[in-house]
């Protein structure tokens, strides 16, 4: 109802237009040359109207687009900002460092353990029966 509206509107605004220039001729020298003068006018009057609400109906969407995400922009920095105070604040000790530890025990001679071919119990893997004839484990 409301495109009906403005049709209705614009037609009646071209027709008083074409009737306002069609009187400032004269009627009695009104000729063919002069009516299409004034349709023509009232419909550039017309098609320049439309296209200003057009490029204010472009610019505002793309205003309105811009700005979304400049607000989106605006609040993720504020969440990071957010998250960054609530993460740990390191804080370097005052006092210096630990020492080296001193060295620990020496380890055992390899000779003093027990041979790999010997026989240790609760260990079957280690049984000469295991070994192939090259001497490696199956």
């Amino acid at each position: 109802m409301r495109v009906s509206i403005l049709v209705y509107g614009v037609l009646y605004v071209v027709i008083e237009m074409v009737g306002h220039q069609l009187d400032s001729v004269g009627w009695p020298q009104l000729t063919a040359l002069d009516v299409a003068t004034a349709v023509v006018n009232a419909l550039l009057v017309v098609a320049v109207g439309v296209a200003v609400l057009v490029a204010v109906d472009v610019l505002g969407d793309r205003w309105r687009r811009r700005l979304g995400a400049w607000r989106l922009e605006q609040a993720r920095l504020a969440q990071d900002v957010e998250q960054a105070e609530r993460a740990p604040i390191t804080v370097r000790a005052w006092r210096p460092g630990r020492l080296a530890l001193p060295p620990g025990p020496s380890p055992a001679p390899y000779a003093a353990t027990a041979h790999a071919t010997a026989r240790v119990p609760g260990e079957p893997y280690m049984d000469p029966d295991f070994l192939d004839q090259h001497g490696r484990l199956l």
